[in-house]
């Protein structure tokens, strides 16, 4: 989280932007492996995209709107308003998460061979 808040406090415009998007969705993916630890990467992400676009789904309603004036930790979380483009910003974080899971299961197989 203090990742995307970082990026977008430095960068600004639409990478800043963006790319917070994309973490959050990485955020959710890490959350959903330290719920499930031997979660497949697929399903993680899976799981992390649809959770993502839900939250952005749920913008075409009053209520994430309304629950971001009244708390500074609910629009972080539900944001406010609805983007097309952010949709397309999760999935790309989805997939940014799914390959790093990958590749750390890859290491803990080779390192688990190694010491066996």
């Amino acid at each position: 989280m203090a990742a995307g808040l970082g990026i977008r406090a430095v960068t600004g415009g639409w990478f800043g932007k963006y790319a917070g998007d994309a973490l959050y969705t990485v955020l959710v993916h890490a959350l959903v492996v330290a719920a499930v630890p031997r979660v497949s990467p697929f399903r993680a992400a899976a799981c992390a995209l649809a959770f993502s676009w839900a939250v952005e789904f749920a913008q075409l309603t009053p209520v994430p709107a309304a629950l971001s004036e009244a708390s500074v930790l609910a629009r972080l979380v539900l944001g406010s308003t609805f983007g097309a483009a952010d949709l397309v910003a999760y999935a790309a974080g989805a997939l940014l998460s799914a390959a790093a899971h990958t590749a750390a299961v890859a290491v803990r197989t080779r390192r688990g061979r190694r010491a066996g």
